[in-house]
């Protein structure tokens, strides 16, 4: 059985804004997120652990950053298209693991909602799908609450 593992990371400051948007969820929060897009580091970081696994490089390569058209643009379009990749390369993805890194805001209560719209993204049944959080002890960047940061690993299968 061919299978293939991916990890990917993604990270954006704070700025503007009264929520942030984690793996396809608004997520209320003094602050939002600064991004080209939606600044949704959950699930960039999903994205590139797909595109890492099929070694198709990584979203600012299918989504370049200077390209308008993806200004403001909801993380489901570059999520969506890594899993149809995956597809058209004939594997599926068959698991997602994602750690989000902050302080703020409390991810456990909006982890399961989370779940359910990868879930509901990416064609996984919810238990294939994991979000869980931890903070950094107050160190670096996330600690200092300047942003959020999130890891993730993309395992596939040939279909």
């Amino acid at each position: 059985m061919d299978i293939r593992l991916g990890n990917g990371f993604d990270v954006h400051r704070f700025g503007r804004g009264d929520c942030v948007v984690l793996c396809g969820i608004e997520v209320p929060h003094d602050q939002g997120l600064v991004g080209h897009s939606d600044a949704d580091v959950g699930m960039h970081a999903l994205t590139d652990a797909i595109y890492g696994a099929l070694a198709r490089g990584d979203i600012g390569q299918h989504f370049p950053p200077g390209d308008a058209q993806w200004k403001g643009a909801a993380s489901d379009i570059f999520l969506r298209h890594a899993v149809d990749l995956a597809a058209e390369m004939g594997f599926a993805l068959n698991n997602a693991d994602i750690t989000l890194i902050c302080e703020q805001p409390k991810i456990g209560p909006h982890a399961p909602a989370m779940r359910s719209r990868l879930s509901e993204i990416t064609g996984l049944d919810i238990d294939r799908v994991s979000v869980k959080a931890t903070t950094s002890e107050r160190l670096g960047f996330t600690g200092r609450g300047e942003g959020i940061a999130a890891i993730a690993t993309a395992t596939l299968v040939a279909a």
